[in-house]
């Protein structure tokens, strides 16, 4: 083999080792499309995203004021600056800050917060060209098996991508204040403590779900997540921009749930139903003539109220427990009157109570 023809070769087997590690490199970088759809997405929501600090003022073992913190997400909803987050990322806060994605921290004030939902609205006044809102999606069309991703921007260390899919749909969690949330995304995308508030995004990058919680024993993401739906969110935030509060019907009551074991042992006259243990003075419940508890019985190691009204049904509704009673409640409309089937000292009676307004610091009684 000539020189000439001994260089020709070895530079053609040096192109084609150069060739075949870029088509190697383009090989090994080509994205999937799903993996497309998670970058797009991302690129697209992360401008939407922030970072809430919210500072509580404590008091050490000598009463002197300590700041604690706390952090969560949330998402901008709308170009005057509104962002919606959980209650609980904000809850007791004296003081409020947000940063953006592009590091930039603003002030916020608190608009309105729901407790019953673990839902909040705050605001701040950034420029109209740093507030990039995201799009509502439609959560009332959602399915099981259905790709999601959340976005959060815990602790401003930057944002933060999972992904997973819809496990569960319509599920029911208790909030801090111990009303039941309905309605509720089971996910195993998983959601970390600092991405509470944040929100849980369809594959076309809408909102579908604003994340609340996680089911762990150690407080780590095991891979069951809860949202609350976007129709739900969206609702609440509305009514939080235009007057700081969501309003609830009220009758005024603490009721319990009557188990058969329980109405056995007290020799009730029902098996089943909710019976009547407090009524608010002038409320509503109260105003109609409903009957709370006037004594207390001890079932076993435990002392119960009992003697006041128990309800059978509510209007067509036959009650089983106290929880779907409450839940029927919350979804009837102020002003509407509800007729109660109830027994009261071994008598059948109908007592027909009006929803009234609940009051913006009655927090646990329907």
């Amino acid at each position: 083999m000539s020189c000439a023809g001994g260089k020709k070769t070895i530079f053609l087997i040096l192109l084609f080792i150069l060739i075949s590690g870029i088509l190697g490199f383009n090989q090994a970088a080509a994205l999937t499309d799903d993996e497309k759809n998670n970058v797009a997405i991302y690129q697209k929501a992360s401008p939407s995203v922030v970072n809430v600090i919210s500072t509580v003022i404590t008091r050490d073992f000598f009463l002197n004021p300590t700041p604690r913190e706390g952090s969560g997400s949330g998402s901008i909803i709308d170009s005057r600056g509104h962002i919606m987050t959980n209650n609980h990322v904000i809850r007791d806060a004296q003081k409020l800050e947000v940063t953006l994605a592009d590091g930039s921290k603003w002030p916020a004030k608190l608009v309105g917060t729901d407790p019953d939902n673990d839902l909040a609205v705050i605001k701040i006044n950034a420029p109209p060209e740093k507030l990039k809102p995201l799009p509502f999606g439609d959560s009332k069309k959602l399915q099981v098996g259905q790709k999601v991703l959340a976005i959060g921007n815990p602790f401003g260390l930057g944002l933060t991508l999972t992904t997973g899919i819809i496990s569960s749909l319509g599920r029911t969690i208790r909030s801090e204040v111990g009303t039941t949330i309905e309605e509720v995304i089971q996910t195993d995308a998983s959601i970390n403590p600092g991405n509470s508030g944040g929100p849980l995004l369809n594959s076309s990058g809408e909102i579908i779900g604003v994340n609340t919680a996680i089911l762990s024993p150690t407080g780590v993401s095991v891979g069951i997540g809860f949202a609350i739906p976007v129709h739900t969110a969206k609702r609440i935030a509305l009514e939080l921009i235009a007057k700081g509060f969501v309003s609830y019907p009220y009758i005024g009551t603490v009721i319990h749930t009557i188990i058969p074991q329980f109405a056995k042992a007290l020799s009730l006259p029902a098996e089943k139903g909710a019976m009547v243990v407090e009524v608010a003075p002038g409320g509503p419940a109260d105003k109609a003539g409903l009957k709370g508890a006037n004594k207390q019985a001890q079932i076993g190691n435990f002392l119960h109220p009992v003697g006041g009204d128990i309800i059978i049904q509510v209007d067509q509704l036959e009650v089983k427990d106290a929880e779907e009673t409450i839940k029927y409640l919350r979804e009837r409309k102020i002003g509407d009157v509800v007729n109660f089937k109830i027994i009261r000292d071994g008598k059948t009676r109908e007592v027909k109570v009006t929803l009234q307004e609940r009051p913006k610091d009655f927090r646990r009684k329907p």
